[in-house]
């Protein structure tokens, strides 16, 4: 018996080391790697600038406590918060930490104007985390069952419904804040339309709501621009990131301007490894990689590639419902559950994902290049045709 708790179901496979876009197992057969960690590893396996980072900062300091300032973690929030446009950052280990941190501050951010039991909208097939406020925000009734009670404070709204949004504003005085995805990943790569969310930022601000995006899966250059919504005509009050800034190693980040920026004080959140030397150091690195390297236009041009192919390649497929994303974070959406396709596609050399059940998400690393992109392009193609 496993001396691990029971809480995935693995797959048969366990991988011995990585390069580039590929990972290879312990077997020594060798995988083009479509899934990235879940959209972790956009620099791919054993960049240099990564390695080299890791092995510089472990060889001076690993650890010293939030106590005392932290030369990486300074460096790497004036890197980000140059980037993003925000003021300043708060750094936690995981996605669900930077959600946790943007709860907490929007509930603060409520009680500081005299509102009791602050709320925030959320939305329909929404994943925020597994956390119990993460959890709660979340949209999706399968992960939350048996967890109650769950956190209270949320409205839930439907996705792309700007009159549900509306009438929450107009009957609702508790509402503080507005937490959404650019594009909802484990729902099945749903798209927020951007003139929702351009409406959405337009309520939050005659509302005096704080707009809070989550952009733990879509920042990182992984919609072809560093985050999603600089592809968009607005920035909002709170934004939130993780996965892909570390490549691997643990790191979160809550970022905040205006208003929202002065909101924590002293004592207000914290972590004990939040935001350490050796994330920190790691984090610029991939943060300069992607700057310097191109890596958002990349990103932009190698989605489309990818898309284009599956179109092309699937244009006769009647198991094809729609296939649509941005940049390398994109979903064939079946009409069945597909689930049985990820073992399907491990056994051809490919590691992908299913995302809501019936959408095969594709989250290859951003350093993908044009012969890797059509040899996976074409591969998923392949396997989506012969699903029956």
């Amino acid at each position: 018996m496993s001396a691990l708790m029971q809480t995935y179901a693995r797959l048969p496979v366990t991988f011995s080391h990585g390069e580039g876009v590929y990972l290879y197992d312990t077997q020594g057969r060798r995988y083009l790697d479509g899934i990235s960690g879940i959209a972790v590893n956009g620099l791919g396996h054993a960049h240099p600038a990564v390695v080299a980072a890791i092995r510089s900062q472990a060889d001076k300091l690993i650890h010293s406590s939030n106590l005392y300032r932290i030369e990486a973690q300074e460096a790497l929030g004036s890197a980000l918060t140059k980037v993003a446009g925000m003021d300043n950052c708060f750094f936690g280990n995981s996605g669900a930490e930077a959600n946790e941190a943007a709860i907490k501050l929007a509930r603060l951010y409520g009680h500081e104007r005299g509102i009791k039991k602050p709320a925030i909208v959320v939305l329909e097939g929404a994943f925020h985390g597994r956390t119990l406020a993460t959890l709660s925000a979340t949209g999706n009734r399968k992960i939350q069952a048996g967890f109650e009670p769950l956190v209270s404070g949320f409205v839930r709204a439907p996705r792309n419904d700007i009159e549900a949004l509306r009438q929450i504003a107009a009957n609702n005085p508790d509402v503080v804040a507005f937490l959404a995805e650019p594009v909802q990943g484990e729902s099945g790569v749903q798209m927020l339309d951007p003139e929702y969310l351009q409406a959405a930022r337009e309520i939050c601000s005659n509302e005096d709501w704080l707009m809070m995006l989550d952009e733990v899966q879509t920042g990182n250059g992984r919609t072809g621009t560093y985050f999603a919504y600089q592809g968009l005509d607005f920035i909002p009050d709170v934004v939130t990131t993780a996965k892909g800034l570390g490549n691997g190693v643990p790191i979160g980040a809550c970022l905040a301007r205006g208003a929202a920026a002065q909101v924590f004080g002293a004592g207000h959140h914290g972590s004990t490894f939040g935001g350490n030397p050796l994330a920190c150091a790691t984090g610029l690195a991939v943060l300069n990689t992607i700057e310097q390297d191109g890596l958002c236009a990349n990103a932009s041009a190698m989605g489309q590639l990818i898309t284009d192919i599956l179109r092309e390649e699937c244009a006769d497929a009647k198991n094809v419902a729609a296939i649509r994303g941005k940049g390398l974070m994109l979903g064939v959406e079946l009409r069945r559950d597909c689930g049985e396709l990820v073992q399907r596609a491990m056994d051809a050399g490919f590691l992908i994902n299913v995302a809501g059940g019936n959408t095969v998400r594709l989250l290859p690393p951003l350093v993908i290049s044009e012969p890797e992109a059509r040899e996976l392009a074409i591969g998923v193609a392949e396997l989506i045709r012969n699903f029956d």
